[in-house]
């Protein structure tokens, strides 16, 4: 199963210089008990904003940068990397984490988004890519505590895939 799992705002954005333009503690924590001891997959400058792994995932970095090599990430090169690694272990579940052209890329391969919906409107320069909401279901929503380490309205969202009979 490919799953997205991601934050953003009301406007679809989800980055600022490589960076996210909001701080959201909860939301990190989310990330971290979703990916805890999984495998995430993303681009090179997604990569690079982390500076280093993150502990206990495996890392599949894509690029198309041949030369392109990190201590303790698989490097991969293509899309067609990604769904060969998913056929080989149908059970599963790869985590695409981004950035905006890796999400645009795979968002046909999708079955499940863990959305992180925050209900204000940011600066930024990264966006979600548009997507027809008629394929997908949401199947749970939790709102987010909001205090002063997580100042905004949030929600944890999972959306599924409809599947045609």
């Amino acid at each position: 199963m490919i799953s997205f799992i991601f934050a953003m705002d009301r406007n679809r954005l989800i980055g600022k210089d490589n960076d996210l333009p909001w701080h959201i503690p909860n939301d990190f924590k989310f990330f971290k008990d979703m990916t805890w001891g999984k495998t995430i997959i993303m681009g090179r400058k997604t990569f690079e904003s982390f500076g280093k792994p993150l502990p206990e995932r495996e890392h599949i970095v894509i690029t198309s940068n041949q030369e392109y090599n990190r201590e303790g990430c698989t490097v991969i090169h293509s899309i067609d990397e990604i769904l060969e690694l998913e056929k080989n272990h149908p059970d599963k579940e790869w985590f695409v984490i981004g950035g905006s052209v890796l999400f645009a890329k795979m968002l046909s391969y999708a079955d499940r988004m863990y959305l992180t919906y925050i209900d204000a409107e940011f600066e930024g320069d990264t966006y979600f890519p548009d997507f027809n909401e008629n394929e997908w279901t949401l199947t749970s929503e939790t709102k987010g505590m909001k205090d002063e380490k997580n100042p905004y309205d949030y929600y944890f969202r999972t959306y599924d895939r409809k599947r045609s009979s």
